[in-house]
């Protein structure tokens, strides 16, 4: 009776909530104002948790009706099977998602601040209104459309964190074009390779990006991957230097091009199932893999995450750091924020330019109230004096937050306690790109509740992970660990892989069958909270950026002198993890180790990013395998971090005197390394 008496549900819901006593419904969260829809006004975390993994459809669906602008409303919650990798939600609905982000904020607050465009250059921001951010956005899209790009075209975006990249991704949005942002750290290589991918029609670039005082060349890169890229019909070159720049016969100043463009371009609607953008990213395979989200439940996803994650209110300055070539950058910079009507920061620069006092300063300059950063970032920072930090007011920040990778103690104490002067959650969030957003953070969660350092803790709503063990079966109880799996759909989750969805369904689907397999393994506490363990496939984590192993190896194997190499993770202080290579190079006295070495450093640079190349170089005679021929990195692992003294199983080995050869050079190589320090 007290549920009806609030008018907030439907007969679902109160069949939902029935077992709720008087006292725990009373039991408001302020937090979770302002309301997911005004169908579940009031209601504590715990009870709409609850509701969303039991009635997804009510859950969602209500929020989806209040939050979104539709064009078509939809018919059908949600079709999922998801043993098939067969995942649709708000069937027969059309809506554009440029219109959620842009038009429906400019109909009512045109001049409110969209973008704080932090340059490279502290105190040279540049503000961008709603009103500015869709008239720019408007005439890309013209542009685009002008130059043959349609309804379902595929669009490259190889650019660093400016304005005009936010417009080129909305503009893409607008007219149903399909974005995929490659980070502009990445060689022409291994740009032309996501361009092939997903058959783009055009590229959308700059002549240079600045970052740390320097420039950097973009443009000299699109013109080498292009070269192998036969579906590129246009470049789209943005000015952000003045610096002259080679035109070709493929290239559009893009500046030039929009200003005869009209700043109205109308929007088209899209089925809430097609695509709105791919996205690579590396799996346990050398090929990575182009995941593809769909227009309404990612947006939805990401804005609701970015609310109640964060604890956004209208007003205030969202500053999150990350680069659009990244999931990151793409729901908490430009999606989520935009959606929700915020104030998104665009942070070009590095965290220590000109000095190490870098972030605060901003955070006191544009009054960021939500700063959410990478534990590398973090790590790099308390090395220095904390009055890099105390110089600063930080007094505007409200909620910190940590993403790409777990946080470790120290570097969540000194965030906390140093940046945030013990005053301001601090959320450790878990999520990755085929997630759309955050899934596990420790907000929002009931009014007070605790925060455990260096652990995610909570599931978002409609999240139902699950800890499997090896042979397939849920792990049930607390103080356990096992593969994090997530129970069943939700609306921001990944539709497939670009071109292939066997490989969506067999890494994905077909481990855990009825459950996503997120690759990394958990624990869950003796309370119930969730601590991600790490991953548990060949993939490592360099600065909060996934990197299969075999990518790596597929570079290095490509040198006429390496006959075969292993990759691995090692810890790293600063960048959580690192590259660790072990090569095995031909038999051939002319060799000279060091300056094949120097060539695999150019090579992975080339092929892949610099971000990438292996740290260490461990030249062998031969790899541990088994019988069969796997490779046992378990071992190779145990060797690099010099725990020889535990190396498990070395039973299936085919010649388990490989592991005295290996344990060998590999002290060679730690003496050579010290003295060269």
């Amino acid at each position: 009776r007290k549920l009806e008496r609030k008018g907030s549900c439907s007969g679902q819901v109160l069949r939902a909530c029935q077992r709720r006593t008087v006292s725990s419904i009373g039991d408001r969260n302020t937090n979770l104002t302002p309301h997911l829809s005004s169908n579940l006004a009031g209601w504590s975390y715990n009870e709409l948790y609850e509701l969303s993994v039991k009635d997804p459809e009510t859950f969602w669906g209500s929020i989806a009706k209040e939050r979104l602008t539709w064009n078509k409303p939809f018919d059908q919650v949600r079709d999922c099977e998801i043993t098939s990798g067969k995942i649709n939600w708000f069937l027969g609905g059309q809506l554009n998602v440029s219109v959620n982000c842009l038009d429906v904020h400019v109909a009512k607050h045109p001049d409110r601040v969209a973008l704080i465009w932090e340059r490279d250059e502290p105190g040279t921001e540049v503000k961008v209104t709603y009103r500015e951010l869709l008239e720019t956005t408007c005439r890309l899209a013209n542009t685009l459309k002008r130059h043959g790009v349609n309804k379902g075209d595929r669009v490259a975006i190889y650019m660093p964190v400016l304005p005009i990249a936010v417009a080129a991704m909305l503009a893409c949005a607008r007219i149903g074009a399909v974005h995929t942002v490659v980070f502009a750290g990445f060689s022409s290589e291994a740009l032309a390779g996501r361009i092939q991918d997903a058959q783009c029609k055009a590229v959308i670039t700059c002549n240079q990006g600045v970052r740390g005082g320097r420039f950097i060349d973009l443009k000299p890169t699109v013109d080498a991957a292009v070269k192998n890229c036969p579906t590129v019909q246009h470049v789209f070159v943005a000015q952000r230097t003045s610096n002259p720049t080679p035109m070709g016969k493929l290239d559009i100043p893009l500046e030039e091009a929009m200003a005869s463009e009209s700043a109205q371009c109308a929007p088209e609607p899209m089925g809430s199932e097609e695509m709105l953008f791919m996205l690579h990213t590396s799996g346990s395979t050398g090929k990575p893999k182009g995941i593809v989200h769909t227009q309404a439940g990612y947006l939805l996803y990401a804005a609701l995450t970015h609310q109640y994650v964060f604890d956004y209110h209208p007003g205030d300055v969202f500053g999150c750091v990350a680069d659009i070539g990244w999931v990151t950058g793409h729901s908490y910079v430009v999606y989520g924020p935009l959606c929700n009507g915020a104030t998104t920061v665009l942070f070009e620069s590095t965290p220590v330019y000109p000095d190490p006092g870098r972030y605060w300063e901003t955070v006191q300059r544009l009054g960021i109230n939500q700063f959410y950063g990478a534990p590398t970032a973090i790590r790099l920072l308390l090395k220095y004096e904390e009055s890099w930090v105390k110089k600063y007011d930080r007094s505007s920040l409200k909620t910190l937050g940590s993403v790409g990778e777990p946080i470790n103690h120290e570097a969540w104490e000194w965030f906390y306690n140093v940046v945030g002067d013990g005053r301001c959650p601090l959320v450790d969030t878990w999520w990755q790109t085929e997630t759309g957003g955050v899934c596990i953070a420790p907000r929002p969660a009931e009014k007070g509740a605790e925060i455990v350092p260096a652990m995610a803790m909570r599931p978002f709503f409609g999240i139902q992970p699950v800890l499997m063990e090896e042979k397939g079966k849920p792990i049930s109880g607390n103080d356990v660990s096992g593969a994090l799996c997530i129970g069943q759909p939700w609306p921001g989750m990944a539709r497939t892989i670009f071109g292939d969805h066997k490989r969506f369904v067999d890494a994905y689907f077909k481990p855990y069958p009825g459950h996503y397999f997120t690759g990394d393994g958990a624990y869950r506490s003796k309370e119930g909270y969730y601590q991600i363990t790490g991953r548990m496939d060949d993939v490592i984590n360099i600065s909060g950026h996934r990197l299969g192993t075999a990518e790596i190896e597929d570079a290095l194997d490509e040198h006429p002198a390496v006959p075969e190499t292993a990759v691995i993770g090692v810890s790293h202080d600063i960048k959580g993890e690192v590259p660790f290579a072990f090569v095995v190079l031909k038999e051939d006295p002319s060799l000279n180790h060091t300056a094949v070495v120097k060539e695999l450093r150019g090579l992975v640079a080339t092929k892949i990013a610099k971000y990438a190349v292996p740290d260490h170089f461990l030249v062998v005679k031969r790899l541990p395998k088994t019988r069969s021929g796997k490779i046992m990195r378990r071992i190779l692992r145990k060797v690099a971090m010099e725990q020889t003294g535990d190396l498990g199983d070395v039973s299936t080995l085919d010649d388990p005197s490989v592991v005295t050869e290996i344990i060998k050079a590999h002290a060679q190589y730690k003496s050579l390394t010290s003295q060269n320090k």
